[in-house]
């Protein structure tokens, strides 16, 4: 597969439009099952929160096989079945609040076609910017990859471990009804989250899949408790291995010079995201 024609796709721009409401916001903080913070009108939303906005709302009509929303509208028509998010940044500048009416301008920045130890993998890249009229200006980019279906005598990837030990840690676990929560609220069709027979008998995983955005959103509420008196200027993470509902899963930070370095792991330890939180 030659990823020439998915070019014409890049500078491709799409716009929506939300009102930053406290009842959603609340919403995910029962879902996440933290106490919430001030939600007043004009009051900041927490970082990570602006997921639950902004929905792609797509007709049944116009759903893949994966429950995802049909390529080639948007997404260019990447002819690989397997579709996870695989990193983000996002440069906080001054955040949305509560209340505020927000645009957000999303564009295609890059498609990449690379050969993997699965198979082949393409990447694309999406670049946010979040406009509203009580100031807010936040930019975001998330990186997307598409994968082959796994081959049933693959070789499970190498497991990656953490580099450094955590000065604070906590173990958790998130079942099916979190996960459905948080599909409900992000309007997130994508299978791999609420059917387990899909994630099993079609992509071969032993259980639910916990939602990238979800455990990113849980390393940066791990930096709001840790350092509440400074506020997020910055955030990275990096997907490097799923986290599945059977088992628990557990978070990590340290302190560094800029901030926060996050982790989380599996049950075995191993890696299943890395981030990094620059703070003010």
């Amino acid at each position: 597969m030659s990823t020439g024609n998915l070019q014409d796709w890049i500078g491709r721009t799409r716009t929506a439009t939300d009102v930053i409401l406290a009842d959603q916001a609340v919403k995910l903080a029962a879902t996440l099952d933290c106490t919430p913070p001030r939600l007043s009108k004009g009051d900041p939303l927490p970082p990570g929160w602006h997921w639950v906005f902004f929905h792609e709302v797509t007709p049944l009509s116009g759903i893949g096989r994966d429950g995802h929303q049909a390529l080639g509208e948007f997404l260019p028509p990447v002819d690989l079945p397997r579709r996870m998010w695989a990193a983000g940044d996002i440069e906080t500048g001054m955040p949305l609040h509560i209340g505020e009416k927000v645009e957000k301008v999303s564009t295609i920045e890059a498609v990449e076609e690379k050969q993997g130890r699965s198979g082949k993998l393409v990447f694309v890249r999406v670049g946010h910017r979040f406009t509203g009229d009580m100031g807010a200006d936040m930019r975001e980019v998330h990186q997307i990859v598409y994968r082959e279906a796994p081959a049933p005598d693959a070789p499970a990837p190498a497991p990656q471990m953490p580099a450094h030990q955590a000065g604070w840690s906590h173990e958790l676990t998130a079942g099916p009804v979190q996960l459905f929560r948080y599909s409900a609220l992000t309007f997130n069709s994508h299978r791999i989250h609420y059917d387990v027979d899909f994630c099993r008998n079609e992509e071969g995983y032993d259980g639910l899949i916990i939602h990238g955005p979800l455990t990113a959103t849980m390393l940066m509420e791990v930096a709001r408790e840790l350092d509440p008196g400074r506020p997020l200027k910055s955030f990275s993470f990096r997907a490097v291995s799923p986290l599945t509902h059977v088992h628990p899963f557990s978070l990590h930070a340290r302190h560094i010079e800029a901030g926060l370095e996050l982790w989380a792991c599996n049950h075995r330890g191993e890696l299943a995201m890395t981030a990094k939180a620059s703070l003010d």
